[in-house]
């Protein structure tokens, strides 16, 4: 634990502190039965190496930083599960830090990763975001950056992204299948790319039939969407089917739905994208295209692992989806 076990371990073994060191650093002019009983005391006397020690000798550190919007959303905390399993594995630990949405907490965290100098950094940025100068000093300072999710228009970022186009057809083309002709389709903020990719993909699937009346809305949150399902269902015309971009999204809608006494699969279908476990909270369970932030975990990993070993190309890749279907279409 400090320099008092590393003097102990040479009087113990009649050895040099200098020796103890380089043993526990397995240097080649150590012998290996040294190296041995050395190990095997440090064990016993539960010895841990200074990590403040040897982050400033080697200026690296065994760290990852993580940021989200919130970590109480299920689908970033699947992630931050994925990312926590493979650091450990890896012998890196995680600082998780959130945003709350909020651009000026956003540039307080990356000032601490960059503080902290994190061995590489997942990103999730902000809805609010509209400037990423914040973002470019963490690569200034030579710290791998993944982005994740939600992530910037710019092609020269490492980006980590759910399939969101194919994701958003498979829920349209489930919809068609079951021949729903006033739809209500609510995705999330206009700004952001992942809306923008999935509302083209969406709107595009229906184009081609122009057969159902697709009633678009944005909202950024569980209340909003929550306010809008209310609206559109206290109308006489009330949609046969509810769209959802996301879980935020879904929790809204079925909230307004089942205070309205609206029968599910009966009186009007609901589909969405989805991590997977607010849909089956539902009775019947929601059908949902799964958008996984587990295996977007592990991807994103994968792809921090390739940063740190000089790969210096520019990625953008994607996590398949599949459809999943419930009883409520």
């Amino acid at each position: 634990m400090s320099d008092t076990t590393l003097k102990k371990i040479s009087q113990v073994l009649g050895i040099s502190i200098s020796t103890v060191s380089r043993a526990l650093k397995d240097h080649p002019d150590i012998s290996a039965a040294t190296k041995k009983k050395v190990l095997e005391l440090a064990d016993t006397l539960e010895y841990e190496p200074n990590a403040t020690a040897v982050n400033l000798r080697t200026k690296k550190t065994k760290l990852f930083g993580l940021m989200v919007p919130s970590v109480t959303n299920m689908f970033y905390d699947s992630f931050i599960s994925a990312i926590e399993e493979e650091s450990r594995k890896t012998g890196y630990s995680l600082l998780i830090l959130q945003s709350n949405d909020n651009p000026e907490a956003e540039v307080e965290n990356l000032k601490l990763c960059r503080q902290n100098r994190v061995s590489g950094l997942f990103a999730c940025y902000s809805f609010e975001t509209n400037n990423l100068a914040a973002f470019d000093k963490v690569k200034a300072a030579d710290i791998p950056l993944i982005f994740f999710d939600k992530v910037p228009d710019q092609t020269d970022y490492n980006k980590i992204c759910l399939a969101d186009k194919e994701a958003a057809v498979m829920a349209a083309e489930a919809l068609q299948k079951k021949n729903k002709k006033n739809i209500l389709a609510i995705f999330g903020s206009r700004q952001l790319s992942i809306t923008k990719r999935r509302l083209e993909s969406f709107t595009a699937s229906f184009d081609k039939k122009k057969n159902a009346a697709l009633h678009i809305e944005h909202a950024h949150s569980t209340s909003l969407a929550e306010d809008i399902t209310l609206q559109y269902f206290q109308k006489l015309d009330k949609p046969d089917a509810v769209f959802c971009m996301s879980d935020e999204i879904l929790m809204g809608a079925m909230k307004s739905l089942m205070r309205l006494g609206i029968s599910i699969p009966g009186d009007t279908g609901v589909i969405a994208l989805s991590d997977g476990s607010i849909p089956k909270l539902y009775y019947p369970e929601i059908a949902f295209v799964e958008t996984s932030g587990y295996n977007l975990g592990k991807l994103a990993f994968k792809r921090m692992s390739e940063c740190l070993n000089g790969d210096k190309e520019i990625h953008e890749d994607l996590v398949p989806s599949r459809l999943v279907e419930g009883g409520s279409l």
